[in-house]
């Protein structure tokens, strides 16, 4: 569903791969687009920021239909040392309190559209999860929690805000599947652990078109970003594999990933099985629903 007439849209994060890309999609279908910098501005469309002194001048924000906050430290980034996970937290919490401080403090009717992830589910085996669901345990779930409270003030001060609760993001250009696909490639990419934990997938297309969504529409609350086609993970690589002619793929050994990712292997072998009922109750229709026609999608795009 397009939006009626063009918007003025800031991003947080415009750097990053999904910040970016949105960033191109938005301006493709017409819309302004504002990126928030964390330096002394260098273009018109730029406004800078410093999340972690929570500054941000509310009246830099004015005019604007939406903020989407996309910024915080990446998880698969590096081991989770104590240190950074501390990084991955205060990045999130400080960068979404200081744009919901500054939203609540301008006053105009800008909708906030807040990143967050469906590690708020945590390791939940084969159960059917919506946005309904509890939210779970560990660490991933206890960051979610506390980057969700973190738009506080803009709810408070009567704001519409969305938790665009992303799930894993199929493109070949980062994330998983960047180092993934090398591997596929050479029928090395077969199920992790045990193969049988479901994850939970959209193509980068969905994501930006999903996001576009939460900015034209009126919705509130936790928004499921995945396919409505969640997978065990055997089956995602399975279906990778076939699409690259390389069908018969070797596992990756729970240990192995353990030794090589430190705790962060916990969540890459987490399951995870996710359904997006707020999106397609509100007439959100995926182009890439099955993992065939994702996995077509993805080896198109190398």
């Amino acid at each position: 569903m397009s939006q009626a007439q063009p918007q003025r849209v800031a991003i947080t994060g415009a750097s990053g791969l999904i910040g970016g890309a949105l960033s191109v999609f938005l301006s493709a279908r017409g819309d302004e687009v504002v990126h928030l910098v964390r330096r002394a501005p260098r273009a018109r469309y730029e406004v800078g920021w410093d999340p972690a002194s929570h500054k941000l001048n509310p009246g830099d924000l004015s005019g604007l239909t939406a903020v989407v906050h996309l910024a915080g430290a990446g998880v698969g980034e590096h081991r989770w040392t104590a240190a950074y996970k501390q990084q991955i937290l205060d990045s999130r919490v400080n960068g979404t309190a200081t744009i919901a401080m500054a939203l609540a403090e301008l006053g105009e009717p800008i909708a906030l559209v807040s990143a967050s992830a469906i590690g708020a589910y945590g390791d939940r085996g084969d159960e059917l999860l919506s946005e309904d669901s509890e939210t779970g345990k560990g660490f991933l779930a206890d960051v979610v929690r506390a980057w969700e409270a973190s738009t506080t003030p803009a709810k408070d001060a009567g704001l519409r805000v969305a938790h665009a609760r992303t799930g894993l993001v199929l493109t070949p250009d980062g994330g998983a599947m960047k180092r993934v696909l090398p591997l596929a490639r050479w029928g090395l990419a077969g199920p992790l652990g045990t193969g049988r934990q479901y994850w939970s997938w959209i193509t980068l297309h969905d994501e930006l078109r999903a996001l576009a969504h939460l900015i034209d529409q009126d919705i509130a609350g936790p928004v499921n970003l995945v396919s409505p086609q969640p997978l065990p993970q055997a089956e995602v690589m399975k279906a990778l594999g076939a699409q690259l002619g390389r069908r018969a793929l070797l596992p990756a050994p729970a240990l192995a990933l353990k030794i090589a990712l430190g705790e962060f292997a916990a969540d890459v072998l987490a399951s995870a099985r996710i359904m997006p009922s707020v999106l397609t109750a509100s007439g959100f229709v995926f182009e890439h629903d099955t993992i065939q026609s994702a996995m077509r999608w993805l080896v198109d795009q190398i």
